[in-house]
């Protein structure tokens, strides 16, 4: 309803491409008006009227347009009825649309556009006669032509604008081309291309995504939120843009980041696309390039650090709880390690909070090793883990690994971290280093001579798994892994960092360096390798893998804090998935054909877990989790629209 009194968005459950407006268009009618969509009037597609019940007639009746010498006629055109035409660049006009989708606006309304699809009925009943070629086509050929356009492309980037483009304009076939083709298609839109993405936003920047705040809106962020048109949100992907993949700080163009997990949330975990929110967090870059970019679309300023940082984080944490209250799933993404740890260990007792660099990382890998136990045999507790790189995604896996091991023997945390070795820039972290390390750090600092070279600290500390989490390409050298391949018949060699160009290693260089004896997986995904006519199929150790069902077993079990047993219990359930075909080859991880069904056991697990542990609020708990998981899960087949009475 919109009443002359009042102004109010119109949900669009009902209507889209909608906007409010208040004024005197309709001075003296007291009573409420209604929004009616009418058949095409004049040259005013989908044409709107203000229907008063009480006159109606007398309404309908009453000039649309200005006093009679304002309706001026230019050079033959149509009368300028709003006096746009005839304002200077220093007068106001008032950019007022109200309607029903229908018509030109229909086509255009990403939620709803179904192109071509659109059938005869609809065509008649929403005023698209004429629109549209008179060819009614399906979906699922909708798909075909779509993986065709996309594929006609070679470079990375173009498929990947390519595809924002498509959700821009049809967000059903959208989601339809990347479940059916996830496989080719999850390169594209997420990681490696949206590194470049990331880097080139500003240059390829159509139109907005998501919400920006900025140092310019410090004390007014909860009226920032509100401009948002989804009131009810169930997850929000943020990024401060300063650590982008292994790229460093891309300050606002960090914003392709939670643009593109959030398509993962929908795709690959069922959660609807509206109840998705991507935000990036402005306060700045010390970006040097960007700073000089006439292109760059954030502030160019140097970062706000210390006490304006933290105060604008919290104003926004405090922001989100009030507007989207208690059962709001915030994900960070992308914080350097100096705030992603503090502002996990700040709000996680508060807020529904997850780390994504951190927690994520940490899930798939250990998912990665328990599957890779049935390759090599023993138990976690028997092998003996180095990393090289100990920021977030390392120190987190580091933990959950140590956390998986001391559950399984009951033995201290303290006393298994001991099997657990990390290298950072300056050699490997040791007890004489303890006093100048990061305070997330100081867990791994154990009783050894200091080691500078990775490669002396493999054959030192002996390894039987290898994990790379440095953002640093090519440090894992042919000296690194053959000394792996000498210590262990199956060496475990995990290049993690992202992107493809930043991997410790290839999966070809792991392979033959190690005579075709490595169990290896990436971050990045990399093609099938031939070594001595044998082919071997690189896993790719992608938090795709666990974040949406993690995301989707919170949302459907309503929990309202995350626990580190929810994290196991999703790594248990994606090591479980994987099939012994996946092990013949070589695999550690399923196949993403079947991630759907992937993220509803994750999704199952972690909602049983969190009932368990007293953390859910969705009572009473569903019987079978792995259906009500399915069925919470959204779909994007085209939806049959009601016809007018």
């Amino acid at each position: 309803m919109i009443s002359s009194s009042s102004c109010s968005f119109l949900s669009n459950s009902a209507v889209a491409g909608s906007r409010s407006f208040c004024g005197g268009a309709r001075k003296g009618h007291s009573s409420p008006f209604r929004v009616v969509c009418l058949a095409p009037s004049n040259d005013r597609n989908g044409s709107v009227v203000l229907d008063s019940p009480a006159k109606k007639e007398q309404i309908r009746n009453e000039p649309t347009s200005p006093p009679a010498e304002e309706e001026t006629v230019s050079s033959g055109g149509p009368q300028d009825v709003y006096g746009e035409d005839k304002a200077t660049e220093d007068q106001f006009v008032t950019p007022w649309n109200v309607s029903v989708a229908s018509g030109y606006t229909l086509l255009r309304d990403p939620h709803f556009n179904k192109g071509l699809a659109f059938t005869e009925k609809e065509r008649d009943a929403h005023y698209l006669r004429g629109l549209l070629p008179p060819t009614v086509i399906p979906q699922e050929t909708q798909v075909k032509k779509m993986i065709q356009h996309v594929r006609q492309y070679q470079v990375p980037l173009q498929k990947y604008m390519a595809m924002m483009d498509l959700q821009e304009r049809n967000e059903r076939l959208f989601y339809k081309l990347l479940i059916e083709h996830v496989e080719e298609l999850l390169p594209v839109v997420y990681t490696p291309t949206v590194g470049e993405a990331c880097q080139k936003y500003g240059s390829i920047f159509m139109r907005p995504q998501g919400l920006y705040i900025s140092l310019k809106e410090k004390g007014r962020i909860l009226e920032v939120l509100r401009n948002w048109p989804e009131k009810n949100i169930q997850v929000i992907v943020v990024t401060d843009g300063e650590r982008i993949l292994g790229l460093g700080d891309l300050g606002c163009q960090g914003m392709g980041i939670p643009v593109g997990k959030l398509s993962l949330y929908t795709a690959l975990g069922g959660v609807r696309p509206s109840a998705c929110l991507p935000i990036t967090i402005d306060v700045g870059t010390n970006n040097e390039n960007l700073l000089n970019d006439e292109l760059y679309i954030g502030l160019k300023q140097r970062r706000a650090t210390g006490q304006e940082y933290a105060e604008l984080m919290h104003e926004f944490m405090s922001a989100v709880k009030q507007n989207y209250g208690e059962k709001v799933l915030i994900q960070f993404e992308d914080f350097a390690n100096h705030n992603a740890f503090d502002l996990l260990e700040k709000y996680r007792s508060t807020h529904l909070v997850f780390n994504d660099d951190i927690q994520g990382t940490a899930s798939v890998v250990l998912a990665g090793l328990v599957a890779a136990l049935k390759l090599v045999g023993g138990n976690l507790a028997d092998h003996r883990f180095l990393f090289l790189g100990a920021g977030e995604a390392g120190t987190g896996i580091a933990e959950l690994i140590a956390l998986e091991t001391s559950k399984q023997t009951n033995a201290p945390l303290d006393e298994v971290r001991k099997n657990i070795w990390l290298v950072d820039s300056k050699g490997l972290i040791v007890s004489s280093r303890k006093e100048s390390l990061q305070h997330f750090k100081k867990p791994w600092a154990h009783d050894h001579e200091p080691v500078h070279r990775l490669v002396d600290a493999v054959n030192k500390i002996k390894p039987t798994v290898l994990i790379g989490t440095s953002g640093q390409g090519r440090t894992f050298t042919k000296e690194v892994i053959e000394a792996m391949a000498s210590i262990n018949e199956k060496p475990i060699i995990l290049s993690l960092s992202n992107p493809t160009s930043q991997s410790e290693c290839t999966a070809e260089e792991a392979y033959k360096w190690s005579q075709g004896r490595a169990i290896f997986a990436s971050g990045s995904p990399f093609p099938p390798v031939e070594y001595e006519g044998k082919a071997f199929v690189p896993g790719q150790a992608n938090n795709a893998y666990i974040f949406p069902g993690f995301g989707l077993g919170l949302i459907m079990s309503g929990t309202i804090r995350v626990h580190d047993d929810l994290l196991l219990a999703a790594s248990e359930a994606l090591a479980a998935q994987v099939s012994e075909e996946n092990f013949e080859k070589g695999l550690i991880y399923p196949p993403f054909t079947n991630i759907r069904k992937i993220s509803a056991h994750i999704a199952a697990s972690v909602a049983a877990k969190a009932y368990e542990l007293g953390l859910a609020t969705r009572l009473p708990q569903p019987k079978d989790l792995v259906k009500f998981a399915e069925s919470c899960m959204y779909t994007p087949a085209y939806r049959s629209y009601r016809q007018q009475e």
